[in-house]
């Protein structure tokens, strides 16, 4: 297991790049995240290759179903091997409750994640699909709701990442997304911290995607922030 909260998003065309990236890359770094296109694309085939890489894997399909669906995907998630599976809140109690308690028959489990509201929401997003309360308000109530059903942590912005922990405890994870080293374009977050912003923040977990995945030099790039944030 990697000493380093670092999550690259693999969110390349097909499953040749996916593992021409992994090869830049250590698993004593990072770990990595395959989403619904890679997936969709390559299938199994890509876990399969990155796991004979030596890489831990972030199966990151946002499940959002009816409870026993979403509890046969994670179940067939924990199949595979994967690292951390995740799946939406705002699938409701049962949902979240039925997904947990299948997993806890693993004695090699996954963690199982919950996503609160997109990074890319804002408030007025929120108030078109009927949302009217804070974001802050959303976040925190998904959260405490996945906490009490059984869950791992939560995906979130880092900005919400210490309220979620006094909320539930320190050891509730937190999955960030929306992090972009120093210098970096903003793309398509609309709450992004740094990564030592986000770590000070009570993050646990960091994806990062664009800014090494489009780098010239993804190696360099991972190696400079992975010592940035572990003085290694």
């Amino acid at each position: 297991m990697p000493n380093s909260p670092i999550i690259v998003a693999v969110d390349t065309a097909n499953l040749s790049e996916a593992i021409a990236l992994a090869e830049q890359l250590s698993p004593n770094q990072c770990r990595l995240k395959i989403g619904k296109a890679m997936f969709t694309r390559s299938g199994i085939a890509v876990i399969e290759a990155l796991h004979q890489r030596g890489f831990e894997v972030f199966l990151d399909l946002k499940y959002h179903d009816i409870p026993n669906t979403v509890a046969d995907a994670v179940s067939a998630a924990a199949d595979l091997g994967v690292w951390m599976v995740n799946v939406h809140a705002s699938g409701g109690q049962k949902m979240l409750a039925t997904a947990a308690e299948r997993l806890a028959q693993y004695h090699h489990r996954p963690l199982l994640i919950a996503v609160t509201v997109l990074t890319s929401l804002s408030e007025i997003e929120l108030a078109v699909i009927g949302i009217r309360d804070h974001l802050d308000e959303q976040v925190n109530r998904l959260a405490r709701l996945s906490y009490d059903c059984g869950l791992d942590g939560v995906v979130c912005s880092a900005h919400e990442a210490s309220a979620i922990k006094e909320r539930t405890a320190q050891s509730f994870l937190t999955v960030t997304p929306g992090i972009r080293p120093e210098g970096t374009a903003v793309n398509d977050q609309s709450r992004i911290m740094t990564p030592k912003q986000a770590l000070a923040a009570g993050s646990d977990y960091l994806v990062i995607g664009r800014p090494i995945t489009a780098s010239s030099s993804p190696a360099n790039i991972l190696l400079k922030i992975y010592q940035s944030i572990t003085g290694e």
